[in-house]
């Protein structure tokens, strides 16, 4: 229980108090990762860094792409499939094509798996 200028009790929850010190470069840093997390309340920052110790921060970057190469195989398999349908055969360019898009999304798929393998 702590007291106000008043001597009046106050109950409070949290009742211990912690003060840090830090450059000018330090806080920019913490309110950077602050921003990066979605949390404005500086106290509540505190506490969850120094509970959890870490925060892990996603680039989706590359699952973007993924999904993005994704989509140019289904358009290309549908485009094989309409000429297919027309006139009863498939050209060779045609599967060489969706053989190099399935190699960069493999590529990719081995990129974030190696990503998220980092994260510990």
């Amino acid at each position: 229980m702590t007291t106000t200028g008043k001597s009046k009790p106050i109950n409070r929850r949290r009742c211990i108090r912690f003060h840090i010190t830090a450059t000018e470069e330090e806080a920019a840093l913490i309110r950077e990762r602050m921003d990066e997390v979605g949390i404005s309340n500086m106290g509540a920052y505190a506490r969850k860094m120094m509970i959890n110790g870490c925060h892990i921060t996603l680039d989706l970057k590359d699952i973007q792409e993924m999904t993005a190469q994704l989509g140019r195989v289904g358009n290309n398999i549908n485009q094989i499939s309409r000429r297919a349908n027309e006139s009863g055969s498939i050209h060779a360019t045609d599967m060489e094509d969706i053989k190099r898009h399935m190699d960069e999304i493999w590529s990719a798929a081995r990129e974030i798996l190696s990503q998220l393998a980092k994260i510990k």
